[in-house]
């Protein structure tokens, strides 16, 4: 249905408007609710009370934009925030259309017409559950008028059974929910994607979850595979929380065309931004005001009566934490000290099974859990209309984040949305300030996708060969219309293709084959498929009789992951596992603690590490690899905070700073804490030591006991951009001191420590470095290291040069390791592999942040940002945390809090305080 309402369609309308007193004149969207059929309004009026007061009329914001837009057939991203009706607003106008077209004579066909595709499973069943009570309700409307429509939907994805996909065939669902990776696998299915050459709505959700990441790189060519097996052009609808930037998300759901000179023109797509339509109440809590001299059992304490008070004063709750230990521990430690069990209280996460997750999903949705405690998996998906409060525990490292799982409270537009914050640890709590700040202010973090990955473009290119033969240019076509591919260049089709058709010597000595022919008059196994093409056409078809077999049960870019066993070098005594992980941040040398025990770690042999007992300091703290990094963004907003607040301190000092802060939503301990922090630091050291968006702080500390010289480097731009300038400025720094380099990274920054006897100009280290020559050092600085043993692997299996599947055989991620280690030489040694090549493009690009710390280069070499240099006699305040990373043992909490207590004795003692200089005073 296209088009305006009718004249007779807006008379019906105002009829229903008058039924239930409504006066026409008064609300602002009974144009778009008189699009809808009678059935339709009918049961609408029914469902949501005639009409919503707070918005003016029938629709919340999303739908009053977004309903009327894909009624013309329009495409559109709908961004808003979590309970205000986005994905309603998507299918309100598919099912609207389908039921009329199901009751014309014609009806509708036996394929399907809607495809929705979501990153999670668990969302595509409660979308399903969801699109069951819209359907039954309009067809129980349509009945009671005499007309009868059926409108099938389905869901499919790797759960489904064998007997439900095939009963799919036989009546095929109109409206079909799935997932990224069964679309791929559809796309391919001789028989089913008949039935998908129908579709003409593609609703993609929680599309930001899948834009920064292969999955999202993979499912937008798919789309386009989509798109050219389709009758018609799909409208595409996209859905997403608060997300930036829109115009780059609008772009990547509805991907462009080529021009002939390779120019790039995205599609036309309609933005319903309705992103800051509901009220916040956020608020940033600290147990202290001091998170030094508090013991930490006191801070615990403190922490978990207040927990306990907000949930008892809440109907239901749900507490976030980083890690899915921390949200076990969480739980636990309720359970321990308040009257909460299995039948009110419960923890959700990956690692749990499929039907105690669904449980406790059930119990959030019909509000019988007082409390759950989560880790990642419940901050997209299920509606859960209940929780009035949600719990953060630290930070959630991004604005955006934080609004997505904050925005899980007060599921229903007009409610406010209630979320608490707590900071227990020193660092976060600036990081949390500046984030609630922000996200008061309307800000987000930018969300960023990678380009031109050689790993997807092998497995898509391969799916459409196997469907060929084609001609080159219109697979070329298909792939660079995906706005991930938009800047794939010959050099990268000539890289590309080498691989696919094995076109290296030795290749097939070493097991991989080709699995595509190009351009090749007589192609292999007489498969003459192509007459209708000229002569002249150069075409790709697919290589060997399983082709379509090994891309059904490999495809997919989600990596495999496993537990390397770790083992003395010295009688080979098993001592206990890591996370694979966790070894990114080893290298020979490095120290960590294991059961206890100190171990340096020496190397590693597929899934085994080697290492040797030691009685040296711990270099990299256990709990590395958990936590989630700090968005770039929002690393930058830190830094502008910083300086704002030495501006502060220097013109007024500590009760300057101190109203300051009371206008940011945090109480009065998070007000205390972070101004005395911010005091100390200066008084000690001085303003130039604290890193800002215009200077970056270096203190160099010589630590005569470890006989180690640390250069604690003040760098705010979260953990990513931290762990390339580090591997950068180490790879350097070894070069002039000629002595093996330490780093241990955090959010904050990173510190880089040698022997006492060694040492390097820093500054003049940082300004030399040329932006034109970050890459190639970095790739160096990669070379023999686990970190790019571990990608290339999982680069290799998504490139289908490793087959996880294979003739009834199934290789584990240990066993894929080994193999990709007997790889790894042969790659490297050739020219432009690609499989080589993704893989320093992934950890350049979207692990080590380059593009970041190329423009962080290029500001010092302009002068922009200066970089200050100071030698102290023991770390400033701002570096505590990063001096814990090199303190012996810090392995529990009360161990950190002992060093943190050590750091800030010195730090008073020189400044000559008892520490609570800044406690504050009633005359504030």
């Amino acid at each position: 249905m296209e088009g305006g309402p009718s004249e007779e369609a807006e008379a019906v309308a105002r009829e229903a408007l008058d039924r239930h007193g409504i006066d026409a004149a008064e609300i602002d969207d009974a144009d778009a609710f008189a699009r809808l059929d009678p059935a339709v309004r009918e049961w609408w009026v029914e469902q949501f009370g005639a009409f919503v007061p707070d918005n003016g009329g029938f629709f919340t914001p999303p739908q009053k934009e977004a309903v009327p837009l894909i009624d013309e057939g329009r495409n559109c991203l709908v961004a808003a925030p979590t309970g205000s009706g986005k994905t309603l607003a998507s299918f309100t106008a598919i099912i609207d259309d389908l039921f009329e077209r199901a009751r014309t004579d014609d009806g509708l066909d036996n394929s399907v017409y809607c495809l929705y595709v979501s990153p999670l499973k668990s969302l595509a069943n409660d979308i399903h559950r969801n699109l069951a009570e819209p359907l039954d309700g309009i067809t129980e409307k349509l009945d009671a008028r005499g007309e009868s429509a059926e409108l099938r939907h389905a869901i499919r994805h790797g759960d489904t059974s064998d007997s439900d996909r095939q009963a799919m065939l036989e009546e095929t669902p109109h409206i079909l929910n799935t997932t990224p990776e069964t679309l791929a696998i559809l796309l391919n299915s001789p028989k089913f994607k008949e039935k998908l050459e129908t579709v003409e709505y593609v609703v993609v959700d929680e599309i930001h979850s899948l834009a920064d990441n292969k999955r999202g790189t993979h499912l937008s060519v798919s789309l386009e595979r989509l798109e050219r097996l389709c009758e018609t052009s799909p409208t595409r609808i996209g859905c997403s929380a608060t997300v930036e930037p829109l115009d780059a998300m609008a772009d990547f759901l509805v991907g462009g065309d080529p021009d002939d000179d390779g120019t790039w023109h995205a599609r036309d797509c309609q933005i319903v931004d309705a992103r800051f339509v509901r009220e916040f109440d956020m608020e940033l809590r600290c147990p202290t005001d001091d998170l030094i001299n508090t013991p930490h059992g006191v801070v615990t304490e403190r922490f978990y009566g207040e927990l306990d008070e907000l949930v008892a004063d809440h109907t239901n709750t749900l507490v976030f934490t980083n890690t899915r230990s921390g949200a076990e521990r969480v739980l636990n430690n309720l359970r321990e000290r308040g009257d909460y069990d299995e039948s009110n209280s419960g923890c959700h996460h990956g690692s749990l099974s499929k039907d105690r997750r669904q449980e406790i999903e059930a119990g959030l949705k019909e509000g019988t859990l007082d409390v759950v405690t989560t880790s990642t998996s419940l901050e997209l998906g299920i509606d859960m209309p209940h929780i009035d409060l949600v719990v953060q525990v630290g930070s959630p490292k991004s604005v955006a984040s934080l609004l997505q799982r904050v925005g899980r409270a007060g599921h229903q537009l007009g409610e406010t949305v209630k979320g608490r914050v707590f900071a227990l640890d020193r660092d976060e709590l600036i990081e949390c300030a500046v984030m609630l700040k922000k996200a008061e202010e309307g800000f987000v973090d930018r969300v960023f996708v990678p380009e031109n990955a050689h790993d997807v473009a092998v497995q898509q290119v391969y799916g459409m060969a196997i469907n060929g033969p084609l001609p080159e240019a219109e697979l070329l076509s298909t792939l660079r219309s995906a706005y991930p591919f938009r800047n794939y260049d010959e050099d990268d089709v000539e890289s590309l293709f080498r691989y696919l058709t094995a076109d290296y010597e030795g290749m097939e000595e070493k097991n991989v084959y080709a699995k595509v022919w190009r351009d090749e008059n007589d192609p292999p196994g007489g498969e003459h498929h192509y007459e209708a093409y000229a002569p002249s056409t150069p075409l790709v078809g697919k290589r060997g009789r399983l082709a379509r077999v090994i891309y059904m049960t490999n495809i997919g870019t989600i990596p495999d992951s496993f537990d390397c066993d770790v083992f003395t070098r010295s009688g080979e005594e098993w001592v206990g596992q890591l996370d694979e992980s966790y070894l990114d941040t080893l290298e020979s040398g490095d120290v960590f603690v294991l059961g206890g025990q100190n171990y340096e770690y020496s190397y590693r042999r597929g899934s085994k590490v080697y290492v040797d007992p030691t009685s040296a300091r711990a270099t990299v703290p256990s709990w590395y690899s958990e936590r989630l990094p700090l968005s770039y963004d929002l690393g930058r907003e830190v830094l502008t905070f910083q300086r704002e607040l030495c501006d502060r301190l220097e013109s007024g000092g500590p009760p300057e700073v101190r109203r300051w802060l009371r206008e940011f939503p945090l109480d009065e301990n998070t007000v205390r804490a972070i101004t005395r922090m911010f005091d100390a630091q200066v008084r000690y050291a001085g303003v130039e030591s604290v890193s800002t968006d215009r200077r970056l702080a270096v203190e160099i500390e010589l630590d005569r006991e470890a006989y180690r010289r640390n250069y604690h480097v003040h760098a705010n731009y979260g953990r990513r951009f931290n762990d390339g300038l580090s591997r950068l400025l180490a790879y350097r720094c070894a070069q002039q001191a000629n002595a093996n380099v330490k780093v241990a990274v955090a959010d904050h920054g990173f510190t880089l420590s040698m022997p006492l006897n060694r040492k390097v100009d820093i500054d003049g280290i940082v300004a030399d470095i040329e932006p034109w020559e970050v890459r190639g050092d970095l790739r160096a600085a990669l070379d023999g290291t686990d970190l790019l043993k571990r990608y290339f692997r999982i680069n290799a299996t998504r490139a289908l040069m490793i087959l996880k599947r294979y003739k009834g055989y199934e290789k584990s991620a240990s066993q894929q390791q080994v193999s990709s280690e007997m790889l790894i030489g042969f790659a490297r040694e050739k020219e432009n592999f690609a499989v080589m090549e993704e893989t320093y493009r992934e950890i350049l690009a979207d692990k080590l942040d380059v593009d970041a710390v190329e423009t962080f280069v290029a500001g010092v070499a302009s002068g922009d940002i200066d970089v200050c240099v100071q030698t102290v006699d023991s770390p400033t305040p701002r570096a505590f945390g990063l001096a814990t990373l090199m303190a012996s043992d810090v392995v529990l909490a009360e161990d950190e809090s002992a060093v943190l207590q050590e750091f800030h004795d010195r730090v008073m003692a020189e400044i000559g305080d008892d520490g609570d200089s800044v406690t504050v005073r009633t005359d504030d």
